[in-house]
């Protein structure tokens, strides 16, 4: 199948990101949010991003314009009848991906190729409920979507060849590096990743080491370019914690089990970077480790 036009329906973070790429790509793009305030503010994001990189010298104003003339907003889902592929990047829940799926599957043609863009949830479970299980796939961008080069394509036991290889294509087309995975929980990159995440806050926890030296340990002993109690601010600690949750309903395994300082953490409010706090206090230049935390 060609894919001529997208629709990318949430515009926060992910899924605005999402429809940036696919306008720098070439394609119109169709984004929509659920309302004309949360819109104006994702469609806000992307004019900032592409105006940074336009005093950086990395783009032309007049490139600038042309990616934002491809991308229309709306906060009605009857647009995405004219889309070859609708990406979701809603929030993660799947009652919720549930109910946008059955009005997408009203208003969108046969062809009409659907993905979401989870980072942990079922693929199977909201293809079967979908209308078009062998038409629906994941593609799990990564975060900030413009930069990251990795886009993990995910195939349900219900999607066809067809949709699968569309996809995958599609995620190339986009200047993406795909690659392959199953519906497992987790996919590849959070199936690693967040056990990794989850033991640094036990070794915390434990007086193993502080926040900074365990974060230099592993930037200037693995070569990573930040530590994992940064990378856990700047991912948001209630993000990863409700993927952990996940994870441990699916597997029952103590590596994937939420430590009580992050439950707290979560609790109080100190999500990370978004919050001003979490593991370090972003209020102060530059970040400082937050006191008292074990």
């Amino acid at each position: 199948m060609e894919i001529k036009r997208v629709g990318v329906a949430g515009c926060g973070l992910m899924g605005g990101g999402i429809a940036q790429v696919c306008a720098e790509a070439g394609y119109p793009v169709l984004v929509r949010e659920v309302s004309g305030e949360l819109l104006k503010k994702g469609l806000g994001r992307i004019d900032s991003f592409l105006a940074r990189a336009v005093e950086k010298g990395k783009l032309s104003e007049e490139r600038k314009q042309e990616v934002l003339g491809l991308i229309e907003g709306t906060t009605d889902t009857a647009g995405f009848g004219g889309c070859d592929i609708v990406i979701e990047a809603v929030v993660e829940s799947l009652p919720e991906k549930a109910r946008l799926y059955e009005e997408l599957d009203r208003v969108c043609p046969e062809h009409t190729l659907f993905a979401s863009n989870t980072s942990s949830l079922s693929i199977t479970e909201m293809a079967a409920g979908s209308g078009r299980p062998d038409r629906f796939v994941g593609l799990h961008f990564f975060n900030p979507v413009p930069l990251m080069k990795l886009v993990e394509v995910v195939r349900s036991p219900l999607t066809s060849s067809d949709a699968y290889e569309a996809a995958f294509a599609f995620a190339e087309g986009l200047g993406k590096t795909p690659i392959r995975t199953g519906d497992k929980t987790g996919f590849v990159v959070n199936r690693l990743l967040v056990p990794y995440l989850l033991d640094a806050i036990r070794a915390l926890e434990e007086g193993v080491a502080s926040v900074p030296d365990i974060d230099e340990g592993m930037r200037l002993g693995c070569g990573h370019p930040m530590g994992p109690f940064a990378l856990l601010d700047f991912v948001g600690l209630d993000t990863t914690y409700s993927i952990a949750n996940i994870m441990f309903d699916e597997f029952r395994e103590r590596r994937f089990a939420p430590p009580p300082l992050l439950k707290r953490m979560v609790q109080a409010g100190m999500l990370g970077k978004k919050a001003g706090r979490g593991f370090y206090d972003y209020s102060a230049k530059p970040p400082t480790p937050v006191a008292g935390l074990v």
